[in-house]
């Protein structure tokens, strides 16, 4: 059973369960496995899904058994990923999913869990899961039902209103897209798409970037196009804040938050070393900038990238005043945008880690602020979708700055139907994109 996917999914779980990252722990059992591309799909819908539902499912079991703590870890997350195909995945009949797992529970366990599995799965299947109506708190309803931490939802509610809130509670447990960005120095769109599907992808034009396209059938990283650096993957929220910066090819560029380097890459593309084209990208720790450095000579760009390990709160002794044309800073934050690519987070995160986060942004934003050039243009971004870390924190930054002015951001393709405000703010349901916030301003 070495490559059965459920198992797998089981073990996986079990040590995310005890504080292993999904997206790692699940890299490192694929890579050393030999399931087929069907299976590794089947192991990943397990694990992200039990991740995804978590509250959920431990609401269904507990109409089931009295005391899942007194469970072994992996017991537990083998009836989670039980219920989670009766309930989520309708092209598996029921019948298969119990007996895999009866089968895993004989294979890790002894005969009385292997008669406890079983005893709790027909239970479930005979009895049908509880009903949501029995909770009569509403906030507690909306958090067991959508699998999110009771603050975000009260959060979400008062700032965006309750519709609003239900219809980004929908959206963050479908499927993530996959989506990628093609290289514009080596290549173009039309060039890039009829490759990828002489690879056997599926594609389709991004309506978020103009530089993005939407990939599925295999992984974007297998591609041959990704490992010359024709293409990189990058949701495609994730391309705005760069997308609404107009770049000179002589530029001096800060990217005060870069790592892994998304957006540092991408600033390069537009850069030219030969014309003194360059591009500043910190972050707080070197180990995190290997991979700024990695994806640079990847793409091809590495000759106008230049890392430094710096706390962007201490550029005051490393830049002279009026250094940079254009700064971008992607600030740190709770990442409440990314709960469907990231699911953990809903429930690691503490409003109060969104109240601290928030003054390290400013404390960002007013310590580079002087590094700006006259006319230069920031811009202040996050993939979170809460005020607290958004729109609260650039209020804050200009009442303290006369001297910068808050600009329309530029806006691509269908959002330019979206939203009138000048900041950009994308929500996850708006295009089943990760959330986030780009906001552009102007030294005057």
């Amino acid at each position: 059973m070495q490559n059965n996917p459920r198992l797998l999914a089981v073990k996986t779980l079990s040590k995310i369960s005890n504080g292993a990252y999904s997206n790692l722990q699940l890299n490192q059992v694929i890579n050393n496995s030999n399931m087929s591309n069907l299976d590794i799909r089947l192991m990943t819908n397990i694990v992200y899904g039990v991740v995804q539902h978590r509250l959920t499912l431990e609401f269904y079991l507990d109409a089931f058994v009295s005391n899942q703590n007194k469970l072994d870890a992996w017991v537990r997350e083998l009836l989670y990923s039980a219920i989670y195909q009766m309930e989520y995945l309708d092209k598996i009949p029921n019948r298969a999913i119990l007996n895999e797992s009866i089968n895993i529970a004989k294979q890790l366990g002894h005969a009385g869990i292997r008669k406890m599995v079983t005893g709790v799965l027909h239970a479930v299947i005979n009895k049908g899961l509880p009903s949501f109506d029995k909770i009569k708190d509403n906030v507690k309803k909306l958090s067991i039902k959508y699998s999110v931490a009771e603050w975000i939802i009260n959060e979400l509610t008062q700032q965006l209103g309750l519709d609003k809130t239900i219809s980004i509670l929908e959206s963050i447990n479908s499927p993530s897209k996959q989506s990628v960005r093609f290289n514009s120095t080596l290549t173009d769109k039309n060039t890039i798409k009829n490759e990828l599907e002489s690879e056997g992808y599926e594609v389709e034009d991004s309506i978020v970037s103009n530089n993005g396209l939407l990939v599925s059938k295999k992984s974007a990283a297998k591609s041959e196009l990704f490992k010359n650096g024709k293409i990189t993957i990058q949701d495609e929220s994730a391309m705005l804040p760069v997308d609404s910066m107009q770049f000179k090819p002589s530029d001096c560029v800060l990217d005060a938050c870069s790592a892994p380097g998304g957006k540092t890459i991408q600033i390069a593309e537009q850069l030219d070393n030969k014309l003194g084209g360059k591009i500043y990208a910190f972050d707080l720790h070197e180990k995190r900038l290997v991979k700024v450095k990695e994806n640079a000579k990847r793409m091809h760009v590495d000759a106008v990238v230049q890392t430094k390990a710096l706390d962007a709160r201490k550029i005051d002794k490393e830049f002279d005043d009026e250094y940079f044309d254009k700064i971008l800073i992607d600030a740190p934050c709770s990442g409440i945008g990314l709960i469907r690519r990231k699911p953990e987070i809903r429930y690691e995160k503490q409003l109060s880690d969104v109240k601290h986060l928030a003054s390290i942004q400013l404390d960002i934003l007013n310590a580079v602020a002087c590094k700006l050039k006259h006319k230069g243009v920031l811009i202040y971004s996050t993939c979170t979708i809460l005020n607290q870390e958004n729109v609260d924190v650039v209020n804050a930054f200009l009442e303290k700055h006369p001297e910068f002015e808050l600009l329309q951001t530029d806006k691509h393709l269908i959002i330019n139907n979206k939203n009138q405000e000048k900041w950009l703010r994308v929500f996850p349901d708006d295009f089943n994109s990760d959330g986030f916030f780009v906001c552009k301003l102007r030294k005057i």
